[in-house]
Order: C-alpha cells, then structure tokens, then sequence
C-alpha cells in the first residue's frame, strides 16, 4: 500500500508540473519542483535531529516508570477493566500487563516507540486464541483501541512544533486530549456494541460513568474561558503534566531503590533504536509531499474541496489542514509529512497547523496498524475490526474539527 501510495504521489506531481508548465506557462515551475526536494531532504534531516532526543529522553523515563513497578501498579488497577472488557483473558495474563505498556507508550504520544511492545501483546493474546487465523475479541479491541490512539501527552507532536519554531508548543494540549478522548471513547463503544459487552455491568458503569462526568465537568468548566483563557489554560495543564510525571517516575524510581542513571540510559538506547530507523521512510514522505506542494497537485486537489465547502455555505479554513487527517488511516509517516508541510507552508500557529497538529494526535494509522499487529501473528480474518477502528477515526477527525473552532476561533 505504502509503495502505490508513494508512487502515486509523485505520478501527481509530475503530472501537474507538466499542466502547470504547458497550460498555465509557468516556466520555473520545476526549478521550485528540484528546490523542493533538497529543501524536504534538509527539513527532514533536522527532525531527526530533535526526534532522536526526545524518543530517548521518554523511553529513558518510561523505563524508569517500568523498573519502578509503576506499569505493573496500573496492570493491576485496570485489571477489574480488563477482565470485563477481554473475558478471555485469564487474570494476571502477561498480555494484560504488555497491553498496559503499549498504552502507556500510546499516552505519552510515543507512537513509534509502542509499536514493538503492542507487537508483543499481540503475540501474547494470539497464545489464547483457538483459531490462529482469525482475529479474537480481545485482539479486536486491543486493535481498535491502539487505532483510535488515546493520547494524553503528544510529546512527538509537541516535538515537531518546537522544531518548527512555535514559541508554545504545549498549546495544542487540550485539543488533541479532547478529540483523542472522543476517537477511544467511539471505537471503545462500537466494539462493545458488536461483541455484545455487557456496559451495564456494575464495574463498567462506574468506570464509564466517572469518565464520562469527569470529562463533562471538565469540558463545562472550559466551556466558561475565553479563547485566550483557553489557550493560555492547555499551554500551562501541559508543561505542568509533562513534569509531573517526570517527577513522579523519577520519585517512585527513587522510592523503589532504582538506579535511576543506568535505568534512564538503558532506555534511552532504545530510544536511539527506533528513532534511527525512522529516517528514510520521513524523507521519503516529506520529499514527496514537497513535490506535490510545489507542482500544485496538493493546491488543486484543496480547491475542489473548498468549492464544495463553500458551496454549502461553510467556514473553509479546515480544509487546509485536511490532508493530514484523510492520509492519518493509511500511513502515519504521510500524515507526519504533512503536518510538518503544513507547518512549513501556513505557519507553526496558523490555524490549519493547529488542526493538523490536532488531527495528527487525535487517531492512529489504522490500516497499518492493522497489517502490521495482524500481519505479525498470521491473522487473515480481521472480522469487525476494520469498521470499528473507522468510526474511531471519524469520531477523532469530527472532534478535532469541532474542538479547534471552539479553542481557535
């Protein structure tokens, strides 16, 4: 899939070079084409740069959170949950404290670094599953919930925005949590509606429940700020969590004896691992994207959806950041390029930055997330996994739309 996609992109761009070369008689039309592929090919350098730092800088952290007993604390607290939501899984299964890891991983943004652990989940719950072809409930849901991508702290988000010289990046903070919180909170019901899970058991209600007022008394009270209030409210909700949770790992390490230096540079080289893999398939993207930037594809393909949007009488500023949020399902390398080309091109603030930032936050790569998770363990029959995950994308994508209005106006 990603190789069409890859190949289509630059079919595109050449193609609307040539329109714009022949037809529009724009002469230095290629001469920004070749610009833009050594420009995309310096940007992506410079990422990496900073990318290599904070994957290390959190999976050091992360380590410290796992070595400290913290994960396993949280396996346990979900564990009356879990056992409602996968009944198949036996209590104290090592697949439930892996998939906690993966989550934890997922929350603090680190989608990169969640992959191999999720991996492992998956091969864990595949050792309970009777029919190894096709995929389980508690496969299902633990796809579904890795799609829809329940992200707390977007620390590679913030990351991109610091790199692109915005003087707040923790201002997307509360965006990103509300639309993330309606793409789980839409993919979690669809699966229970599909796989019959009881929601009125008395431990799920008061999981729910509490969630759910919890986020109503929250969304009330945002309800009451101003936008400048708004904005000034998630820069300093996400500075302060991001180093409360260094505190609290760096406290509960303490606590528990841990060496904490060594335990940090022990994760930290793992954090060097993955990031270092992550450059090619970056510069392929974003020197792919650049080009259709800079032939016109991109810009032509945006005007027909601003006709339409306009011709149903609505605000037309979303549509720029919509490329990030279409190519988000199929491959989350593409929706990062085009985040960063949006950044680029409109501005690290702009409105359509914001969205994008947003959009990029809010949900997962779920076809790849799909053949990758399913691919490793020999799942051919993916049953409702498919549909749920896309109704946690849309609910994800509807929300950022919805909450970046309402935060930027």
């Amino acid at each position: 899939m990603l190789n069409t996609l890859w190949l289509l992109f630059f079919v595109l761009a050449a193609g609307s070079g040539l329109y714009q070369w022949l037809v529009v008689g724009n002469a230095q039309i290629f001469a920004q084409m070749v610009q833009s592929l050594f420009e995309m090919a310096e940007l992506s350098v410079q990422i990496m740069i900073v990318l290599f730092g904070t994957l290390s800088l959190w999976l050091g952290f992360l380590r410290i959170a796992e070595q400290a007993g913290l994960i396993e604390k949280l396996a346990r607290w979900l564990s009356p949950l879990f056992s409602r939501l996968m009944p198949e899984v036996p209590a104290g299964h090592p697949a439930l404290g892996l998939i906690t890891l993966n989550f934890a991983a997922n929350g603090l943004g680190l989608d990169n670094a969640a992959t191999p652990i999720g991996l492992r989940a998956m091969r864990s719950l595949q050792e309970l599953n009777p029919d190894p072809k096709t995929a389980t409930n508690a496969q299902i849901l633990f796809l579904v919930l890795n799609t829809s991508s329940l992200t707390l702290l977007p620390i590679s988000i913030f990351m991109y925005r610091l790199q692109q010289g915005a003087p707040d990046p923790t201002l997307v903070f509360l965006p990103i949590l509300l639309a993330t919180t309606a793409s789980s909170i839409a993919g979690l019901l669809a699966v229970a509606l599909v796989q019959r899970i009881r929601l009125w058991d008395p431990v799920l209600l008061l999981w729910f429940g509490s969630t759910i007022a919890l986020l109503g008394l929250f969304m009330a009270t945002l309800a009451t700020l101003t936008a400048t209030a708004l904005n000034h409210f998630s820069s300093l909700l996400g500075n302060l969590s991001l180093l409360s949770i260094i505190f609290l790992f760096l406290f509960m390490g303490w606590r528990k004896q841990v060496a904490l230096y060594d335990c940090f540079i022990e994760g930290a080289k793992n954090g060097f691992e993955v990031a270092k893999d992550l450059l090619p398939y970056l510069l392929a993207m974003l020197c792919a994207i650049g080009l259709l930037r800079a032939s016109g594809a991109l810009e032509i393909a945006l005007g027909g959806i601003r006709w339409l949007v306009d011709s149903l009488g609505w605000d037309n500023r979303f549509v720029e950041a919509l490329p990030t949020a279409l190519m988000k399902p199929f491959s989350g390398g593409a929706a990062r390029a085009l985040l960063i080309e949006t950044m680029q091109h409109h501005g690290v603030d702009s409105f359509a930055a914001l969205l994008a930032a947003t959009f990029q936050g809010s949900t997962e790569t779920t076809f790849y997330v799909l053949a990758v998770y399913f691919g490793a363990v020999g799942i051919q029959r993916a049953r409702h996994a498919i549909g749920c995950a896309l109704i946690a994308d849309a609910a994800g994508i509807t929300a950022a739309i919805a909450v970046s209005y309402w935060f930027y106006g």
